[in-house]
């Protein structure tokens, strides 16, 4: 008989984006496939953009757009991509189109950040490297870095995200306004003034109304993929009520003390999240938390970057200034 052992072999397909093989090994096939590039997008003229390391040993890097330079500094929007914490880049042309109509629209210095991807780096792992991209922007507000000093104002920043990008944008607020105390000074130079969840992904081990809900023929976005990317992105053994997934789970810690920002929570009448964003944003309220809920009622999930060209994404884009320039600074 052969000594020789069977080879690796599927355990776990998720999309033919990532597989995961028996011996532990991930396998990233085509990350595209998640969501194709368009062949072509509007030019934005005036936006410059530039790539930057915040976390070289990592190989993490964010995309940095800034708008023309007027007399006045401009907010910045720290921004995070989707694709369940498996997938998804910086560099996508639907998140490089929707950056772009953000820093242009809003106006405001938009940054644009990856972090490590699971399941070969499962939650927090992802929150670590939001809350980096954080530390990387005070340290660079302390040294006045010429290229953001010229345009950003830094006690003005939004943390924002869209899908896997809103938990994050929601943990990273927790994490950076639970720290500011402890840097008394540091923390003067940089201030989160607010952030901003679109289509955001959480989860919890109970079905929410909608979650129940048959499949629809067509959806981009099903509970069937929301299973399988916590399956692959939290801990293992852990379930959909880890913190990671799930605010408000029984083993999470009260957000009622968290001194929060503002919140802009926009959530998609078609998403089968629907239900579970909207009681994120009200489980917030009933804490006394200073949140807006946008409800786009004809939407699925992540429409603002599987069309960030479309009627949804421009409304959206409105919805979000409004609170950038008017809607934060009143609460």
């Amino acid at each position: 008989m052969s000594g020789d052992t069977a080879p690796p072999h599927v355990v776990e397909d998720c999309l033919g984006i990532v597989q995961l093989l028996s011996d532990g090994t991930v396998v990233r096939p085509d990350a595209a496939q998640l969501l194709p590039p368009t062949t072509f997008f509007p030019d934005v003229p005036g936006v410059e953009w530039e790539d930057v390391a915040f976390d070289a040993p990592r190989g993490l890097k964010l995309r940095m757009y800034r708008p023309p330079v007027g007399a006045d500094k401009l907010p910045v929007l720290v921004y995070f991509h989707g694709g369940g914490f498996c997938a998804g880049s910086f560099d996508h042309p639907h998140i490089h189109a929707s950056c772009l109509r953000l820093a242009a629209e809003l106006p405001a210095v938009v940054l644009s950040a990856d972090y490590r991807l699971a399941p070969e780096h499962r939650l927090p792992a992802a929150i670590d490297d939001g809350a980096a991209v954080l530390a990387w922007l005070r340290g660079h507000a302390q040294a006045a870095d010429p290229w953001l000093a010229e345009s950003a104002d830094f006690t003005r920043v939004f943390v924002a995200g869209e899908s896997a990008g809103g938990n994050l944008a929601h943990h990273v607020a927790v994490r950076v306004v639970g720290s500011e105390a402890a840097l008394a000074g540091a923390a003067a130079t940089l201030h989160v003034a607010g952030s901003i969840l679109i289509t955001p992904f959480f989860g919890g081990a109970e079905r929410t109304g909608t979650e129940s809900e048959p499949s629809r023929a067509g959806v981009l976005f099903t509970i069937e993929m929301s299973d399988q990317f916590w399956r692959l992105s939290l801990p293992g053994g852990a379930t959909r009520d880890h913190p990671a997934a799930n605010p408000f789970g029984p083993g999470s810690p009260s957000l009622a003390p968290v001194a929060l920002p503002p919140v802009l929570v926009v959530a998609a009448g078609r998403d089968v999240l629907r239900d579970r964003v909207v009681g994120y944003a009200e489980s917030l309220r009933g804490m006394g938390k200073a949140v807006e809920l946008a409800v786009f009622d004809a939407e699925e999930h992540g429409f603002s970057v599987v069309q960030p060209w479309g009627d949804a994404a421009t409304e959206m884009i409105r919805v979000v200034k409004r609170f950038v320039w008017e809607g934060a600074r009143s609460n």
